[in-house]
């Protein structure tokens, strides 16, 4: 069999490519080059500068994070893809509200990682039968790839003062994936930047997590602090986390371009629990029997009973008097 790749030029089979990435429900869809990251230099300051925090894993593979091609040896393009989990929420009752402890939306319905990578391996497997040999990697954010910096670059939308992926219609309510591979795709214009003079993701991080535009102390991110960080909270943060259970949106709730965010289309990312919210006083009283059946298939999991109801005593302890 002749590979298709021979007879297809190079923008017909980046239009293929497009078009069956939009069909497994992928709503956006760019190329970008298989390029070492500009920021690479930034990256290790970052990790040596203790901003990430406990996450040790950063560091580990940072060759092949800041560079595609040691990820995949001979790696060209990197096909990224971006699907929206923006649902809308239920109001919690006046008489609940104190006690509930809000959970970020990308959290809210079945975990997106094997979401995302069934759809990428889809993508992958057809894009075998018309290419094949063509060699790939998928990767969703558990892989060491800069995954935000390869979606500017191949326009899916701009990285943000917030520093997450903006696009103009959908707005950042994005969960990312890619396919590195050694096809040569032409690769998409990135797209321009457009927070303009706004501040509004700055001034309410209620931690002072993004330092200056652009620029993120994990550290002091809650949702690093109630996701990743394993141990006991430092106390200057345990008011700063107010009612953040799991996460924290806060940076993308006050984006002017979330304002208008259309409603997502994967039925499995619809939230499980309507309000994006739930009673901590429950979650205290939950044994390991109810934590693995309220959170079956969720990416919550990540973290493990003993984290959740540390967050939610935080949450308790904020919403007394």
């Amino acid at each position: 069999m002749t590979p298709v790749i021979e007879t297809l030029s190079a923008q017909a089979l980046s239009a293929k490519i497009k078009d069956k990435a939009r069909e497994l429900g992928f709503d956006l869809v760019g190329f970008a080059p298989a390029q070492r990251s500009r920021h690479a230099e930034y990256v290790r300051q970052w990790l040596a500068d203790g901003r990430a925090g406990t996450m040790a894993y950063l560091e580990k593979r940072l060759d092949e994070r800041i560079d595609p091609a040691a990820y995949l040896s001979g790696a060209q393009s990197v096909i990224c893809v971006a699907m929206n989990y923006h649902f809308p929420l239920e109001p919690v009752r006046d008489e609940d509200r104190a006690y509930h402890g809000r959970i970020a939306r990308y959290a809210l319905g079945d975990d997106y990682h094997e979401i995302i990578k069934d759809r990428l391996h889809a993508l992958v497997d057809w894009l075998r039968q018309i290419a094949p040999d063509a060699r790939t990697r998928a990767a969703v954010d558990t892989a060491p790839v800069l995954e935000r910096e390869l979606a500017g670059l191949s326009g899916i939308g701009w990285v943000g003062k917030n520093t997450c992926i903006i696009n103009p219609r959908v707005g950042s309510w994005l969960l990312l994936g890619q396919i590195i591979t050694t096809l040569a795709l032409p690769p998409d214009e990135p797209m321009p930047d457009h927070c303009g003079t706004c501040t509004r993701c700055i001034d309410a991080c209620p931690t002072d997590a993004i330092t200056q535009p652009y620029q993120l102390d994990a550290s002091r991110c809650i949702s690093y602090l109630t996701i990743e960080h394993r141990g006991e909270i430092p106390a200057e943060f345990n008011a700063p986390i107010g009612d953040w259970l799991y996460g924290c949106d806060i940076c993308q709730d006050v984006c002017p371009h979330n304002s208008r965010a259309p409603t997502g289309t994967e039925p499995r990312l619809k939230p499980r629990f309507p309000s994006g919210s739930l009673d901590v006083r429950e979650v205290l009283q939950w044994d390991e029997q109810t934590y693995r059946a309220r959170l079956r298939h969720s990416a919550m999991k990540r973290i493990k009973l003993p984290v959740l109801k540390r967050n939610a005593r935080i949450v308790l302890d904020n919403a007394s008097p």
